[in-house]
């Protein structure tokens, strides 16, 4: 009962994340500096947790070069995901923006799966993945379609197709996010240490981000805005929420597997972006979720347990 609240909560949090570094853009402007502060918050956090447990936090150069470059990317996916993630809050809302990448997982989860990609387990598609994935198209059906086009009727508007180019980029996303966690998974398996595996990756991450705000914005002061704009204490959680996420999943897949994890985390997921959207937590826009929605949202946790359980 306990791993199960646990696995909730940090689906939850991961939700939030999102939230929150949606809003710390809106006082540092870009969200590729946003996205930065998160992942350096991130990988300092898991640097005091490496410090404190005694593993060492440096890789010697010829274990670099031995292994595939690919194994290295993780890190550079995460912040593909979670700048598209804080590009997409304001433009879908809490609930869409944790569907769409979810439905993305799960079609790149899939494919890992069946064809052993980046040295993972292979895992054959079958009828109870059908079904799942049946399950989960039609979840998003009911959880975003039926509900855009009953507004859109009601109001006699045309439908914004611009919205839909947002979606396909959640999905895109979410299936770099699917192929980041195996990388990461083989990292740790290479590095012998979840928790070195996953600092490499914020590592890598924040490297990247620090790279690209440099070239881009040029700039580096408006991490001096949230402070000078007295902005609320949890605008800065969103790296401890991402690191916190990374290794809490550690530990429940140790406790209870990878299915029953993903199932528990993705059922926090979908709950925290109902949450946060329905009540307008961390100043998000308000909007009112109907039972067309949460049946659509049930079908994809259904569609999700098919999958990864059966």
């Amino acid at each position: 009962m306990i791993t199960a609240l646990i696995g909730i909560l940090i689906g939850t949090g991961l939700s939030f994340q999102t939230a929150v570094n949606s809003q710390l853009r809106k006082f540092v402007i870009s969200p590729y500096l946003a996205s930065m502060i998160s992942f350096v918050i991130g990988a300092i956090s898991l640097a005091v947790i490496i410090l404190i447990t005694g593993s060492p936090l440096g890789i010697g150069w010829g274990f670099i070069t031995q292994q595939p470059v690919w194994i290295w990317l993780g890190g550079v996916l995460g912040v593909i995901f979670l700048t598209v993630n804080i590009l997409l809050f304001p433009k879908l809302g809490s609930v869409q923006t944790a569907i769409m990448p979810i439905l993305g997982q799960i079609i790149m989860g899939m494919l890992i799966d069946n064809f052993g990609w980046f040295h993972s387990m292979k895992e054959s598609f079958d009828i109870y993945r059908l079904i799942g994935i049946v399950l989960v198209l039609v979840g998003v059906f009911f959880a975003i379609a039926v509900q855009e086009f009953k507004s859109r009727i009601e109001k006699t508007q045309e439908i914004n197709p611009t919205l839909w180019i947002w979606r396909l980029v959640g999905i895109a996303s979410g299936m770099l996010m699917s192929t980041q966690v195996a990388i990461n998974g083989q990292l740790g398996i290479v590095l012998q240490s979840s928790i070195q595996a996953a600092f490499v990756s914020f590592f890598i991450g924040a490297l990247t981000l620090i790279i690209v705000v440099g070239v881009k914005d040029r700039s580096y002061t408006a991490i001096r805005n949230p402070i000078k704009q007295k902005a609320s204490w949890w605008v800065w959680l969103g790296g401890f929420l991402g690191a916190a996420y990374v290794l809490i999943n550690i530990y429940l897949v140790k406790q209870v597997g990878t299915g029953q994890t993903v199932v528990l985390v993705l059922f926090g997921q979908i709950a925290g972006s109902l949450l946060i959207q329905r009540f307008g937590w961390m100043n998000s826009l308000k909007m009112r979720i109907d039972w067309i929605q949460i049946g659509g949202l049930m079908l994809i946790l259904a569609g999700v347990i098919f999958i990864r359980i059966f």
